[in-house]
Protein backbone atom coordinates (compact mmCIF):
# COMPACT_ATOMS: atom_id res chain seq x y z
CA UNK A 1 0.00 0.00 0.00
CA UNK A 2 1.46 2.88 -1.23
CA UNK A 3 -0.84 5.38 -1.58
CA UNK A 4 -3.01 7.42 1.31
CA UNK A 5 -5.45 10.35 1.90
CA UNK A 6 -5.24 12.71 4.33
CA UNK A 7 -8.71 14.83 4.97
CA UNK A 8 -7.86 17.94 6.79
CA UNK A 9 -4.03 19.54 6.18
CA UNK A 10 -4.28 22.24 8.52
CA UNK A 11 -1.04 22.55 10.77
CA UNK A 12 -1.44 19.19 11.76
CA UNK A 13 -2.09 17.37 8.90
CA UNK A 14 -0.14 18.83 6.78
CA UNK A 15 2.69 17.83 9.29
CA UNK A 16 1.30 14.36 8.87
CA UNK A 17 0.88 14.21 4.84
CA UNK A 18 4.61 15.52 4.71
CA UNK A 19 5.80 12.87 6.97
CA UNK A 20 3.70 10.14 5.14
CA UNK A 21 5.22 11.45 2.16
CA UNK A 22 8.65 11.07 3.33
CA UNK A 23 8.34 7.71 4.44
CA UNK A 24 7.90 6.82 0.51
CA UNK A 25 3.92 6.92 0.18
CA UNK A 26 1.89 9.13 -2.05
CA UNK A 27 -0.18 11.45 -0.50
CA UNK A 28 -3.37 13.24 -1.69
CA UNK A 29 -4.18 16.20 1.39
CA UNK A 30 -7.85 17.26 0.96
CA UNK A 31 -8.82 20.94 2.07
CA UNK A 32 -11.57 23.31 1.26
CA UNK A 33 -9.49 26.47 0.85
CA UNK A 34 -8.57 26.77 -2.47
CA UNK A 35 -5.93 29.36 -2.44
CA UNK A 36 -4.46 27.48 0.72
CA UNK A 37 -4.43 24.20 -1.52
CA UNK A 38 -2.60 26.12 -4.48
CA UNK A 39 0.00 27.70 -2.31
CA UNK A 40 1.00 24.24 -1.06
CA UNK A 41 0.73 22.64 -4.50
CA UNK A 42 3.18 25.56 -6.05
CA UNK A 43 5.22 25.38 -2.92
CA UNK A 44 4.45 29.21 -1.44
CA UNK A 45 2.75 28.45 1.40
CA UNK A 46 4.81 29.58 4.64
CA UNK A 47 4.23 27.53 7.82
CA UNK A 48 5.95 28.09 11.55
CA UNK A 49 5.87 25.13 12.72
CA UNK A 50 9.58 24.10 12.48
CA UNK A 51 10.75 22.05 9.59
CA UNK A 52 7.40 21.95 7.48
CA UNK A 53 8.66 24.09 5.07
CA UNK A 54 11.68 22.04 4.20
CA UNK A 55 10.07 19.75 4.01
CA UNK A 56 7.22 21.29 1.51
CA UNK A 57 9.75 22.68 -0.70
CA UNK A 58 11.65 19.10 -0.91
CA UNK A 59 7.84 16.54 -1.38
CA UNK A 60 7.70 15.14 -4.22
CA UNK A 61 4.24 12.56 -4.27
CA UNK A 62 2.47 15.03 -2.15
CA UNK A 63 -0.66 16.60 -4.01
CA UNK A 64 -3.35 18.72 -2.53
CA UNK A 65 -7.10 18.97 -3.49
CA UNK A 66 -10.17 20.39 -2.65
CA UNK A 67 -11.58 17.86 -4.13
CA UNK A 68 -12.80 14.84 -1.44
CA UNK A 69 -14.02 12.31 -4.54
CA UNK A 70 -10.28 12.68 -5.62
CA UNK A 71 -9.52 11.96 -2.12
CA UNK A 72 -11.27 9.33 -1.81
CA UNK A 73 -10.49 7.51 -5.13
CA UNK A 74 -6.91 8.40 -4.62
CA UNK A 75 -6.37 5.20 -1.92
CA UNK A 76 -8.20 3.03 -0.14
CA UNK A 77 -6.61 4.22 3.34
CA UNK A 78 -7.18 7.50 4.53
CA UNK A 79 -6.78 9.66 7.63
CA UNK A 80 -9.02 12.63 8.98
CA UNK A 81 -7.25 15.29 10.84
CA UNK A 82 -9.81 18.36 10.56
CA UNK A 83 -9.82 20.09 13.47
CA UNK A 84 -11.94 20.12 16.80
CA UNK A 85 -12.99 22.75 19.08
CA UNK A 86 -14.28 23.00 22.80
CA UNK A 87 -18.15 23.74 23.55
CA UNK A 88 -18.96 25.83 26.51
CA UNK A 89 -19.62 22.58 28.76
CA UNK A 90 -16.37 21.21 27.31
CA UNK A 91 -17.81 19.07 25.02
CA UNK A 92 -15.66 18.75 21.58
CA UNK A 93 -17.45 20.31 18.50
CA UNK A 94 -17.50 17.71 15.92
CA UNK A 95 -18.73 19.84 13.27
CA UNK A 96 -15.86 19.48 10.61
CA UNK A 97 -15.43 15.68 11.14
CA UNK A 98 -19.32 15.00 11.27
CA UNK A 99 -19.25 17.56 7.43
CA UNK A 100 -16.36 15.20 6.12
CA UNK A 101 -18.74 12.02 7.62
CA UNK A 102 -21.66 13.47 5.61
CA UNK A 103 -19.79 14.07 2.61
CA UNK A 104 -18.40 10.73 2.47
CA UNK A 105 -22.32 9.39 2.28
CA UNK A 106 -22.93 11.85 -0.30
CA UNK A 107 -20.53 10.01 -2.86
CA UNK A 108 -22.57 7.02 -2.44
CA UNK A 109 -21.43 3.40 -2.28
CA UNK A 110 -17.40 2.17 -2.52
CA UNK A 111 -16.59 -0.32 -5.27
CA UNK A 112 -13.50 -0.94 -3.28
CA UNK A 113 -13.49 -1.27 0.81
CA UNK A 114 -12.42 1.87 1.96
CA UNK A 115 -10.83 2.66 5.91
CA UNK A 116 -11.46 6.11 7.19
CA UNK A 117 -8.81 6.22 10.35
CA UNK A 118 -10.55 9.51 12.53
CA UNK A 119 -7.42 11.30 14.29
CA UNK A 120 -9.30 14.24 15.43
CA UNK A 121 -10.06 14.99 19.33
CA UNK A 122 -14.02 13.52 19.36
CA UNK A 123 -16.08 12.59 22.07
CA UNK A 124 -15.98 9.19 23.26
CA UNK A 125 -18.19 7.19 21.24
CA UNK A 126 -18.45 8.70 18.05
CA UNK A 127 -16.54 6.51 16.16
CA UNK A 128 -18.75 4.34 16.41
CA UNK A 129 -21.79 6.53 15.26
CA UNK A 130 -19.37 7.07 12.35
CA UNK A 131 -19.08 3.74 11.60
CA UNK A 132 -23.08 2.98 11.88
CA UNK A 133 -23.65 5.85 9.04
CA UNK A 134 -20.64 4.47 6.37
CA UNK A 135 -20.82 0.85 6.76
CA UNK A 136 -23.87 0.04 4.52
CA UNK A 137 -21.40 2.21 2.02
CA UNK A 138 -18.51 -0.09 2.34
CA UNK A 139 -16.79 1.65 4.95
CA UNK A 140 -14.63 0.82 7.82
CA UNK A 141 -13.95 3.39 10.61
CA UNK A 142 -10.85 3.08 13.00
CA UNK A 143 -9.71 5.72 15.78
CA UNK A 144 -5.77 7.15 15.81
CA UNK A 145 -5.37 9.99 17.80
CA UNK A 146 -2.35 12.24 17.49
CA UNK A 147 -0.07 12.43 20.38
CA UNK A 148 1.73 15.79 19.17
CA UNK A 149 3.31 18.77 20.84
CA UNK A 150 2.68 22.32 19.18
CA UNK A 151 6.13 23.09 17.78
CA UNK A 152 7.90 19.70 17.10
CA UNK A 153 5.22 17.87 15.43
CA UNK A 154 7.30 16.72 12.85
CA UNK A 155 9.37 14.75 15.80
CA UNK A 156 6.62 13.67 17.28
CA UNK A 157 5.13 12.19 14.21
CA UNK A 158 8.76 10.69 13.42
CA UNK A 159 9.36 9.38 17.03
CA UNK A 160 6.23 9.03 18.64
CA UNK A 161 6.29 6.97 22.58
CA UNK A 162 2.82 5.39 22.08
CA UNK A 163 0.48 4.86 19.18
CA UNK A 164 -3.04 4.23 20.07
CA UNK A 165 -4.98 2.13 17.53
CA UNK A 166 -9.10 1.81 18.27
CA UNK A 167 -10.30 -0.54 15.49
CA UNK A 168 -13.01 -3.71 15.26
CA UNK A 169 -10.53 -5.89 13.83
CA UNK A 170 -6.96 -6.97 14.31
CA UNK A 171 -6.61 -6.82 9.86
CA UNK A 172 -7.47 -3.17 10.15
CA UNK A 173 -5.01 -2.58 13.16
CA UNK A 174 -2.42 -4.20 11.25
CA UNK A 175 -3.05 -1.83 8.23
CA UNK A 176 -2.56 1.12 10.24
CA UNK A 177 0.61 -0.43 12.45
CA UNK A 178 2.30 -0.61 8.74
CA UNK A 179 2.07 2.90 8.14
CA UNK A 180 3.79 3.33 11.53
CA UNK A 181 6.16 0.87 11.02
CA UNK A 182 6.85 2.71 7.74
CA UNK A 183 6.79 6.38 9.18
CA UNK A 184 9.12 6.24 12.60
CA UNK A 185 12.00 5.91 12.72
CA UNK A 186 12.01 4.43 16.48
CA UNK A 187 9.81 1.70 17.51
CA UNK A 188 7.08 3.09 19.31
CA UNK A 189 4.77 1.23 21.99
CA UNK A 190 1.93 -0.05 20.06
CA UNK A 191 -1.68 -0.46 21.88
CA UNK A 192 -4.56 -2.07 19.86
CA UNK A 193 -8.42 -1.70 21.30
CA UNK A 194 -11.51 -0.79 20.55
CA UNK A 195 -12.65 2.40 18.65
CA UNK A 196 -14.06 3.47 22.38
CA UNK A 197 -11.10 2.46 24.23
CA UNK A 198 -9.36 4.30 22.40
CA UNK A 199 -11.14 7.81 22.46
CA UNK A 200 -11.13 7.42 26.36
CA UNK A 201 -7.39 7.10 26.21
CA UNK A 202 -6.70 10.02 24.51
CA UNK A 203 -8.70 12.35 27.07
CA UNK A 204 -7.10 10.45 29.95
CA UNK A 205 -3.65 10.61 28.44
CA UNK A 206 -3.81 14.45 28.65
CA UNK A 207 -5.91 14.46 31.53
CA UNK A 208 -3.38 13.04 33.92
CA UNK A 209 -0.57 15.15 31.95
CA UNK A 210 -2.46 18.45 33.72
CA UNK A 211 -3.05 16.60 37.06
CA UNK A 212 1.14 16.15 37.09
CA UNK A 213 1.37 19.50 36.03
CA UNK A 214 -0.77 21.18 38.46
CA UNK A 215 0.93 19.26 41.61
CA UNK A 216 4.76 20.28 40.30
CA UNK A 217 3.66 23.93 40.59
CA UNK A 218 1.14 23.19 43.52
CA UNK A 219 4.68 22.22 44.93
CA UNK A 220 6.80 24.81 43.83
CA UNK A 221 4.27 26.90 45.13
CA UNK A 222 3.96 25.69 48.51
CA UNK A 223 8.29 25.69 47.95
CA UNK A 224 8.37 29.52 47.34
CA UNK A 225 6.50 30.27 50.20
CA UNK A 226 8.36 28.43 52.70
CA UNK A 227 12.06 29.66 51.18
CA UNK A 228 12.69 26.59 49.75
CA UNK A 229 14.21 25.62 46.03
CA UNK A 230 11.36 24.73 44.34
CA UNK A 231 13.38 23.23 41.69
CA UNK A 232 15.67 21.49 43.64
CA UNK A 233 12.35 20.01 45.14
CA UNK A 234 10.81 18.83 41.96
CA UNK A 235 13.92 17.20 40.49
CA UNK A 236 14.91 15.49 43.54
CA UNK A 237 10.79 14.13 43.71
CA UNK A 238 10.80 13.93 39.44
CA UNK A 239 14.84 11.29 39.87
CA UNK A 240 12.23 8.39 41.52
CA UNK A 241 11.35 6.63 38.43
CA UNK A 242 7.46 5.60 39.37
CA UNK A 243 7.43 9.29 38.89
CA UNK A 244 9.89 10.95 36.23
CA UNK A 245 10.60 14.68 35.57
CA UNK A 246 8.62 15.03 32.23
CA UNK A 247 6.32 18.02 32.74
CA UNK A 248 7.15 18.01 36.18
CA UNK A 249 8.96 21.10 36.54
CA UNK A 250 7.93 23.83 38.10
CA UNK A 251 6.56 27.30 35.94
CA UNK A 252 3.67 28.68 34.11
CA UNK A 253 0.26 26.10 34.06
CA UNK A 254 -0.72 24.44 31.43
CA UNK A 255 -2.53 26.09 28.84
CA UNK A 256 -2.45 26.00 24.66
CA UNK A 257 -4.94 24.16 22.59
CA UNK A 258 -4.90 20.16 23.76
CA UNK A 259 -4.98 20.19 27.57
CA UNK A 260 -7.53 22.55 28.36
CA UNK A 261 -9.88 20.53 25.90
CA UNK A 262 -8.86 17.37 27.03
CA UNK A 263 -9.22 18.00 30.60
CA UNK A 264 -12.61 20.00 29.92
CA UNK A 265 -13.96 17.06 27.69
CA UNK A 266 -13.00 14.29 30.32
CA UNK A 267 -15.08 16.43 33.26
CA UNK A 268 -17.76 16.19 31.23
CA UNK A 269 -17.78 12.48 30.02
CA UNK A 270 -16.90 12.06 33.91
CA UNK A 271 -20.26 13.91 34.88
CA UNK A 272 -22.28 12.58 32.76
CA UNK A 273 -21.68 8.99 33.61
CA UNK A 274 -21.88 9.69 37.10
CA UNK A 275 -18.51 8.97 37.91
CA UNK A 276 -15.53 10.59 40.13
CA UNK A 277 -13.54 13.76 38.20
CA UNK A 278 -12.29 15.09 41.66
CA UNK A 279 -8.61 15.24 40.49
CA UNK A 280 -9.23 16.78 37.16
CA UNK A 281 -11.45 19.45 38.90
CA UNK A 282 -8.63 20.00 40.73
CA UNK A 283 -6.27 20.39 38.24
CA UNK A 284 -8.00 23.39 36.71
CA UNK A 285 -8.50 25.07 40.00
CA UNK A 286 -4.77 24.62 40.84
CA UNK A 287 -3.56 25.95 37.83
CA UNK A 288 -5.66 29.25 37.79
CA UNK A 289 -4.29 29.79 41.63
CA UNK A 290 -1.14 29.06 40.75
CA UNK A 291 -1.13 32.00 38.44
CA UNK A 292 -2.71 34.17 40.95
CA UNK A 293 0.22 33.16 43.05
CA UNK A 294 2.48 34.33 40.37
CA UNK A 295 1.06 37.45 39.70
CA UNK A 296 0.64 38.22 44.35
CA UNK A 297 4.53 37.03 43.92
CA UNK A 298 5.52 39.59 41.69
CA UNK A 299 3.40 42.75 42.25
CA UNK A 300 4.61 41.94 46.18
CA UNK A 301 8.29 42.41 44.58
CA UNK A 302 7.78 46.36 43.67
CA UNK A 303 9.27 45.58 40.56
CA UNK A 304 7.85 48.18 37.83
CA UNK A 305 9.01 46.50 34.93
CA UNK A 306 8.69 43.02 33.56
CA UNK A 307 10.48 41.41 30.06
CA UNK A 308 9.69 37.97 28.42
CA UNK A 309 10.63 36.62 25.18
CA UNK A 310 7.83 34.10 25.41
CA UNK A 311 4.19 34.65 25.85
CA UNK A 312 2.52 31.85 23.77
CA UNK A 313 1.48 28.81 25.54
CA UNK A 314 4.84 27.02 24.39
CA UNK A 315 7.80 28.87 23.63
CA UNK A 316 8.80 28.39 19.80
CA UNK A 317 5.01 28.28 18.71
CA UNK A 318 2.89 30.94 17.34
CA UNK A 319 -0.11 29.70 19.93
CA UNK A 320 -1.69 32.43 21.97
CA UNK A 321 -4.62 30.21 23.16
CA UNK A 322 -5.44 29.81 26.47
CA UNK A 323 -1.59 31.01 27.50
CA UNK A 324 -0.99 31.76 30.96
CA UNK A 325 2.59 33.43 30.23
CA UNK A 326 0.19 35.99 27.79
CA UNK A 327 -2.39 36.76 30.70
CA UNK A 328 0.53 37.13 33.06
CA UNK A 329 1.79 39.76 30.87
CA UNK A 330 -1.34 41.52 30.15
CA UNK A 331 -2.25 41.39 34.08
CA UNK A 332 1.04 42.88 35.14
CA UNK A 333 0.36 45.40 32.38
CA UNK A 334 -3.14 46.11 33.64
CA UNK A 335 -1.77 46.30 36.86
CA UNK A 336 0.67 49.36 35.73
CA UNK A 337 3.65 47.35 35.24
CA UNK A 338 5.91 47.74 32.25
CA UNK A 339 5.96 44.56 30.15
CA UNK A 340 8.00 44.71 27.28
CA UNK A 341 7.59 41.52 25.10
CA UNK A 342 10.58 40.42 22.46
CA UNK A 343 8.34 37.77 20.27
CA UNK A 344 8.28 36.34 16.66
CA UNK A 345 7.16 39.17 13.95
CA UNK A 346 3.71 36.69 13.47
CA UNK A 347 3.23 36.65 17.20
CA UNK A 348 4.08 40.15 17.18
CA UNK A 349 1.51 41.04 14.99
CA UNK A 350 -1.13 38.96 16.26
CA UNK A 351 -0.35 41.01 19.79
CA UNK A 352 -0.41 44.42 18.40
CA UNK A 353 -3.94 43.73 16.76
CA UNK A 354 -5.72 42.56 19.98
CA UNK A 355 -3.71 44.81 22.91
CA UNK A 356 -2.70 47.79 20.78
CA UNK A 357 0.02 49.70 22.71
CA UNK A 358 -0.42 47.63 26.03
CA UNK A 359 2.89 46.41 25.65
CA UNK A 360 6.31 47.48 24.82
CA UNK A 361 7.82 45.17 21.52
CA UNK A 362 11.20 43.85 20.98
Amino acid sequence: MKDLSVIGIGRLGLCFSLTLESAGYNVVGCDINQSYVDNINNKTFVSYEPGVNKKLRSSRSFFATTSLEETVSHASLLFVTVASYSEPDGKYDVSQVDSVVCALRALGYQKQTKHLVICTNINPGYSDTAYDRLKDLNWEVSFNPETIRQGSILEDQERPDCVYIGSDTPELATEVVEVYHNMCSNEPSVHIMDRLSAELTKVSLNCYLTCKISFANMVGDLATRLGADAESVLAAVGADSRINNKFFRYGFGWGGPCFPRDTRAFIRLAKNNKMAHDMCTASNEINKKHLEFQLEEFLASGATEYATDSVTYKKGTTILEESQQLEFAERLALAGVRVTIQESPPVVALLKKRYGDLFNYE
